[in-house]
C-alpha cells in the first residue's frame, strides 16, 4: 500500500447516538496516533466541533449549517481531505463525523470516488442508541438502511437498558446489520483497535508496522485464540474507572487472528474466502505471497467490512517469502478462520496467472477510478 495513504472512517448515526462521544473516547486513547476529523453539524452553531476541537488543535476541519453529503460534492470533499492528508499533517487516521441528519451512503460513494492519492476507505462505523432504538426506527425507519451497509455498528448506551432489553437490541441490530461487526459499549467506549494502529507512546507519530501490529496482538492472545476486549490488560483500551462497560463485559468485545504462513497461498481459493468473508470480521491486514502465481511481487491487503483492496510491491532482496496476516472482528469463530486460511495454502508450486485475475479486481492503478466491490457492497 501507499505508504502515505490514510484511512478515512465515515462516524455516523442519528442525532444523540454518541457519535462526538466516541469521537473524543479515541481522542483519549489514540496511543500516540494523530486523528483528523472532519465534524460536520447540522446547524449555524457547531457544537460539536467545539467539544472536539479542544483534543484536536489544529488537526479539525469544521463544516458548520448543513449535512455534508448535501452540502458539497466530491472534489470539495477532496479539498478537506487534502488539510489533513498532507505530509506536513503527520496524521495517521481521518475521522469524519457525520452529522446527525446526514445519509452515510452518499458519504461513502464520495470517498469511493476520490482522487485524493493520500487517503484509502477505512470503512463505516454507525453508532445506534440502545435506550432510544425502537423510537428512532420508528420516526427514521431509514435506520435499517444505514445499519445495512455499515462496516462496524457501535450499539452505544448499553449501560442505560436491562440486561434482557440490551441482548434484544443486538439481535435486531444484527439482523438488520448483515456481516458487519458489532459491539456494545457504554460512553463510546470502544477498542481502538478497531479503527487504527495505535502508535507506542515515546515513539514517532506514524502507522505501525505489520511486525508491530503482530507483536501487539501475540503479546495479548496466542495467534489463532479469540481474545475479548475485556480480557485485554492495562493499556490495552479499556478505560480505568468503574463506569467503564468493561466491568460488565459491555467493553466492544472483539476477536483477533494473526495468521503466518511460509507456504504461498493460492489465489483462487484465498479470494473464494475473501469474497465470503464471515460476518463481523471488520478489519484483515498484512501482506500475502502468492508464489509462482506472481512470484515478482508481495501483495499488501487492506480490507474494512466490505471494502477490500490489494497493493503490490516489488519483493525486498533477501526478503523471507511470508504470508503475514492479522484479522479482527466481533463474533467470529477463529478456529473455523484459521483452517479456512491454512486451507488456502498452494502446497504444490504452480503458476495460475488467471487464478491471479480475482486478485487483480481489486488493485486500482493510479489514475484509476474505484476499484470494483464485492456483490455484496452494492
Amino acid at each position: 500500500m501507499n505508504k502515505q495513504q490514510i484511512p478515512v472512517v465515515v462516524l455516523a448515526g442519528f442525532l444523540g447516538s454518541g457519535k462526538t462521544t466516541l469521537l473524543n473516547h479515541l481522542l483519549h486513547r489514540s496511543g500516540g496516533s494523530r486523528i483528523g476529523a472532519i465534524v460536520n453539524d447540522f446547524g449555524s452553531i457547531e457544537i460539536d466541533a467545539m467539544s472536539v476541537a479542544g483534543q484536536l488543535g489544529d488537526s479539525t476541519v469544521s463544516l458548520g449549517n448543513g449535512c455534508l453529503c448535501c452540502a458539497v460534492d466530491a472534489s470539495e470533499l477532496d479539498e478537506y481531505l487534502e488539510r489533513l492528508a498532507r505530509p506536513a499533517a503527520r496524521i495517521d487516521v481521518i475521522v469524519i463525523e457525520a452529522s446527525g441528519l446526514a445519509e452515510p451512503q452518499e458519504l461513502v460513494k464520495m470517498l469511493l470516488a476520490s482522487e485524493n492519492p493520500h487517503i484509502v476507505y477505512g470503512g463505516l462505523v454507525e453508532v445506534v442508541d440502545a435506550a432510544e432504538f425502537d423510537a428512532t426506527r420508528e420516526r427514521h425507519p431509514e435506520v435499517d438502511r444505514h445499519l445495512g451497509i455499515a462496516d462496524l455498528v457501535v450499539v452505544n448506551k448499553a449501560d442505560r437498558v436491562p440486561d434482557e432489553e440490551r441482548e434484544r437490541v443486538l439481535g435486531v441490530v444484527r439482523g438488520l446489520a448483515g456481516r458487519a461487526a458489532v459491539v456494545a459499549a457504554s460512553y463510546g467506549r470502544v477498542d481502538v483497535e478497531l479503527f487504527f494502529d495505535r502508535a507506542p507512546v515515546g515513539e514517532r507519530v506514524g502507522q505501525l508496522s505489520f511486525d508491530d501490529l503482530r507483536d501487539d496482538v501475540d503479546a495479548r492472545g496466542e495467534p489463532g485464540t479469540a481474545r475479548s476486549g475485556a480480557d485485554a490488560p492495562e493499556g490495552g483500551g479499556c478505560c480505568e474507572d468503574s463506569s467503564c462497560a468493561h466491568h460488565n463485559h459491555l467493553h466492544a468485545a472483539y476477536e483477533s487472528l494473526a495468521f503466518t504462513s511460509e507456504v504461498p497461498m493460492g489465489p483462487r481459493p484465498l479470494m473464494a474466502l475473501l469474497d465470503s468473508r464471515p460476518e463481523g470480521l471488520y478489519r484483515i491486514k498484512g501482506y500475502v505471497d502468492f508464489g509462482a502465481a506472481d512470484p515478482r511481487n508481495r501483495y499488501e491487503v487492506h480490507a474494512v467490512g466490505r471494502f477490500l483492496r490489494f497493493y503490490p510491491e516489488p519483493w525486498a532482496p533477501d526478503e523471507p517469502r511470508l504470508t503475514q496476516l492479522v484479522l479482527i472482528g466481533s463474533g467470529v469463530d477463529v478456529p473455523a478462520l484459521e483452517k479456512e486460511l491454512e486451507a488456502c495454502r498452494a502446497y504444490a508450486p504452480q503458476a495460475d496467472e488467471h487464478g491471479m485475475w480475482g486478485v487483480l479486481r481489486y488493485v486500482q492503478e493510479p489514475g484509476e477510478g474505484p476499484v470494483e466491490e464485492p456483490a455484496e457492497a452494492s
